[in-house]
Formats: structure tokens, C-alpha cells, sequence
């Protein structure tokens, strides 16, 4: 059966999100861990560095998606592969939000508290709060493969055909609907909370100070775009939590699908992210260009050189053939 326009779509959102965000993330990957590498890293390197790796976990599930888009959001892919990938979806979007806290905590000190800032600077921060991060989504996000396997899941759709991680069973909701209002208080409202009070603050303390550059100023507007992710990305996939939870249906709202969608597009905009607010980043991506630029000019050169030595072979034969043989000269 072919996909609908509708899910043709999102198969098309799915595909973009990890053409464009795959090669972003892997160059803010390899800024961050030259970084890190480098002698005295702060603590927000580590928290970078650890978003990264969250946005590329989420990059490995769109394939999945796509298969699962393809096919009418039927899943072809047996219940092992639907708890991996959802189990890795959630853990990626919840461990983000953490991070985009601990980094957002980071950055509002640094401008805040200067002094102590530096002084209190010391990377086993960073480790220690990364840690506790993926281990806090780890540990909820368990709940996706608990549930794809308890005994009474038989989750199918009334035309009988297999479905990832929906459609659940009484006995399931019991266990479902209170975890997943509890994801969205815990790792998405306080989060976004903390995340808006920082950067509010930062913003301010950044505006009102006159002999701060212009770009210093540019750049804490730019971080305001952070909670982009929080209202677009994030809000619409845990709203469909809360709304669920008071409509204690079996099936999750119909808009649920898109809202994962936005979801996925997360990986995607953090690099975009790095590039406004780093400059490890920005030199990163500079650096990728110019050598993909040298490798585009030596494609061209090398093949402007073939295409000019043909063109000066072929000039050859032809003046050999206008030219007269040696037994007509002797005439």
C-alpha cells in the first residue's frame, strides 16, 4: 500500500533532518572533541560534547522512522527493533533537555558570576553532569521497552496490522499514561523553566552593559533561539503527554506523529546552534568548507586540466590531417 501525501511528507522531513544534520553534527563533534583534547576544558565543552552525541543517537533512528513512515506508520520491523528505536528516540530527546539546561546554566554564570566562573571552571563538573544526565534518561526511558514487552501487548490497529509503541492495551495505559505525564514534568517543563530564567537573565545583564561589543550582544540574542527547541521541537511531543493522560484513550491524538516529527528536527538545529554561540564551532565548519571547496577546485582543475590536454590532442590531429602528406609534397 502506498503512503499517504501526508505521511510522504514527514518521510521527506525524516530524510531531510538527517541529510542536513548528520554531516552538522559529526563537524560540531569533531570541534568539541579537539576541544575537550585541548588543556583546561570548561565544563559546558563537556556538556556540548554530550549534546552532540545525543543529536547523533536521534540521527540513527530516521531511517527507522522512514520504513515506518513509508509503510502508513504500520512497523514492518518486529518488536525488538520497535523498542530499540523508540527507546533510543526518547532517551536522545529527554537527555537533550538536560543538557541544554546544564549548558544554558553555564553560560548565564560565565556572565553573571565572571569571577567565580572561572575560578570553579573544572571539566569533573562537566563528566559528573553529563553522567547524571544520561543516566536520569536511561533509567525513565526504560519504561518504552518494559511496556513492548509485557505479556497482555498485542498493540494492532483495527485493519490488523502491527504498530510501534501505540494502540496500547488497559493494562498498558496503567503503566504508560502516569510515566509519560511524569517525563513531561520532570525532563520537559522544569527544564524549559530553568533554561528561559538563564538566558532571560543573561540577555539582560549582557543589553545593559554599554561598553559590551556588538557582537557579544548579537550573540546572546542568538541563544535565545535555544528555547526554539523547547517550544517547537519539544513542546508539541509532550503536550501530546499531558494530552493523552486526561483523555485516557488507547490511541495516542492523531497529531502525535508530527509532533515526533518536530521532534527529530532538533538534531538538526543544534548545530546551527554551535555555529551562532561557539567559536570552536564556527571554526569547525570554516574549516570543513574550505576543505571541501579545495577538493571541489582540485576536482575542477584536475578535470579543466584532462578536458584542455584532450582539447589540445584533438587540435593536434586535426592540424596533422589538414596538413599535406609527404608524397604530395614531392609533386
Amino acid at each position: 500500500m502506498a503512503p499517504s501525501p501526508q505521511n510522504l511528507g514527514l518521510l521527506l522531513v525524516y530524510f531531510l533532518s538527517f541529510l542536513f544534520g548528520l554531516p552538522a553534527n559529526l563537524l560540531a563533534l569533531q570541534a568539541f572533541l579537539g576541544r575537550v583534547h585541548r588543556p583546561h576544558p570548561a565544563p559546558i565543552h563537556i556538556l556540548l560534547l554530550s549534546l552532540t552525541l545525543a543529536d547523533l543517537l536521534l540521527l540513527l533512528l530516521p531511517p527507522f522512522k522512514m520504513v515506518e513512515a513509508a509503510h502508513n506508520f504500520a512497523w514492518p520491523l518486529g518488536n525488538t527493533l520497535c523498542a530499540l528505536t523508540g527507546f533510543g528516540f526518547y532517551c536522545s530527546i529527554y537527555c537533550s533537555t538536560w543538557l541544554l539546561v546544564g549548558i544554558s546554566v553555564e553560560r548565564y554564570r560565565s556572565v553573571a558570576f565572571p569571577v567565580q566562573y572561572k575560578l570553579n571552571r573544572r571539566p569533573v563538573y562537566g563528566v559528573v553532569a553529563a553522567v547524571a544526565i544520561w543516566l536520569l534518561s536511561f533509567g525513565h526511558c526504560s519504561i518504552v521497552i518494559i511496556v513492548q514487552y509485557l505479556p497482555t501487548n498485542s498493540s494492532r490497529e483495527a485493519n490488523s496490522r502491527p504498530v510501534c509503541y501505540d494502540n496500547f492495551t488497559q493494562e498498558q495505559l496503567r503503566v504508560v499514561l502516569p510515566v509519560r505525564l511524569e517525563l513531561c514534568l520532570l525532563l520537559f517543563f522544569i527544564p524549559m523553566g530553568v533554561t528561559i530564567f538563564c538566558y532571560w537573565r543573561l540577555v539582560l545583564i549582557v543589553l545593559s552593559q554599554p561598553q559590551a561589543p556588538t557582537r557579544k550582544r548579537w550573540r546572546a540574542v542568538a541563544l535565545v533561539a535555544t528555547l526554539f527547541n523547547f517550544l517547537v521541537c519539544f513542546g508539541p511531543y509532550n503536550v501530546s503527554h499531558v494530552v493523552g493522560f486526561f483523555r485516557k484513550t488507547s490511541k495516542s491524538p492523531k497529531w502525535r506523529r508530527e509532533a515526533v516529527v518536530f521532534g527529530s528536527l532538533n538534531a538538526g538545529l543544534d548545530p546551527l546552534l554551535f555555529y551562532f554561540s561557539s567559536s570552536v564551532v564556527r571554526r569547525s565548519f570554516g574549516k570543513g568548507l574550505q576543505a571541501l571547496h579545495r577538493r571541489g577546485s582540485s576536482l575542477l582543475g584536475r578535470r579543466g586540466k584532462e578536458t584542455a590536454e584532450a582539447a589540445n590532442e584533438d587540435r593536434g590531429v586535426s592540424q596533422t590531417e589538414g596538413m599535406p602528406s609527404s608524397d604530395f609534397t614531392t609533386d
